[in-house]
């Protein structure tokens, strides 16, 4: 059973609310011109595993944004049972502020017993800014959730300490309990067509000042796959040692249809650009495989490919920790390694494009 609260022992700010009249769980879609961002429809996976241990709550997604009602049945289809659209031509422009306030006021209405965000750059902003207002806590980059048999609180699970062990964090006082997860910790739930769902259309009517005003907008043209989409992906660690090499992962990941990326180390050298960074301060990836070059294996790192098919490392040290997570491991310097995988990969091409087909097909299947 929840807590009680003891509302005069609690900061006089804090309004005086009990666990027990707060209830569902919401999810905060993202959504812009191209559809709902793959990252928010991952968080329905962790909210469909709290409700299944929270029968009588309802997940909730939560849209917000100009022209994203058309949106609306997608979170249904993955999971929800009933969606919340804030539709206006006001918010065609996102602010931060904005955006946070809209989802403020609806949960200030409604009484979520929890927000779910996944951790996007809009979602770095907001969550925080959620929390603040609402008086309640936020736990970031989780990497689980659970659910409290005794209290029902839930539980966000993050590796904190350089990942060196999981923290189990609840919010026993305060409601909503929020968390956020980084893309592609979560998969995106199955969709099943035959799902129906509410939608609730709220109107937005006072808006807050966002505080800054956007002068110009323009694209980021992207030559390559993000590494969050690459199925193959070559990354990079500081053992790579000079531009030279990673100029030979670029040319291994061209030959394999993949992309490069890099450890945190390999982005403070200046090997790779901060985009393009894997592990717990970068970005979480699931490539069918994901080959390592130079990259030691910290905890911190591995937390980022922990959704990998097939990890191949290559590192000059027997020791080095990434040999107890791969799947296969070729201790030795990088280079005539890396070379030989070039020229064979060159000589299956002279061959035509489906003896390489059939070898990845093959890699992909052992």
């Amino acid at each position: 059973m929840p807590v009680k609260v003891q509302c005069e022992k609690l900061c006089p700010e804090w309004p005086c609310e009990q666990p027990d009249e707060f209830h569902d769980i919401w999810v905060v879609m993202e959504a812009d011109e191209h559809g709902i961002n793959e990252a928010s429809l991952q968080m329905l996976t962790p909210a469909k595993k709290i409700q299944s241990k929270k029968p009588d709550e309802k997940i909730v997604a939560v849209l917000v944004g100009h022209d994203v009602k058309k949106y609306a049945e997608i979170p249904i289809k993955h999971g929800a049972d009933k969606v919340i659209v804030v539709d206006d031509p006001r918010l065609a422009t996102y602010y931060p502020r904005v955006y946070g306030q809209v989802i403020v006021d609806l949960a200030k209405k409604y009484k979520p017993a929890v927000i779910l965000v996944s951790a996007t750059m809009r979602g770095r902003e907001m969550g925080p800014y959620i929390a603040n207002t609402l008086r309640t806590g936020i736990t970031a980059d989780c990497t689980d959730f659970d659910v409290d048999e005794k209290t029902g609180d839930v539980l966000m699970i993050r590796p904190p300490f350089a990942a060196i062990m999981l923290a189990y964090i609840k919010t026993p006082f305060r409601r909503p309990q929020m968390g956020t997860a980084r893309p592609n910790v979560f998969p995106v739930p199955e969709p099943d067509e035959s799902r129906t769902g509410e939608i609730i259309e709220e109107k937005l009517e006072d808006i807050l000042d966002p505080g800054m005003q956007l002068v110009s907008h323009t694209p980021v043209k992207r030559s390559e796959v993000l590494i969050e989409k690459a199925e193959i992906i070559v990354s990079v660690g500081k053992g790579i040692g000079t531009p030279e090499g990673v100029q030979l992962a670029e040319k291994l990941a061209s030959l394999l249809g993949g992309v490069v990326a890099g450890s945190r180390k390999a982005v403070d050298a200046g090997f790779v650009t901060p985009d393009r960074q894997v592990g717990q301060t970068g970005k979480s990836v699931k490539p069918v495989l994901y080959i390592a070059i130079g990259i030691s294996g910290a905890a911190q790192h591995m937390l980022g490919v922990r959704e990998a098919g097939r990890i191949v490392a290559i590192n000059i040290d027997p020791e080095a920790p990434i040999f107890r997570q791969s799947d296969y491991g070729v201790v030795g310097d990088y280079r005539p390694i890396v070379e030989a995988l070039i020229e064979e990969l060159e000589r299956l091409k002279q061959e035509g494009p489906q003896a390489l087909e059939e070898l990845l097909k093959e890699a992909q299947a052992s």
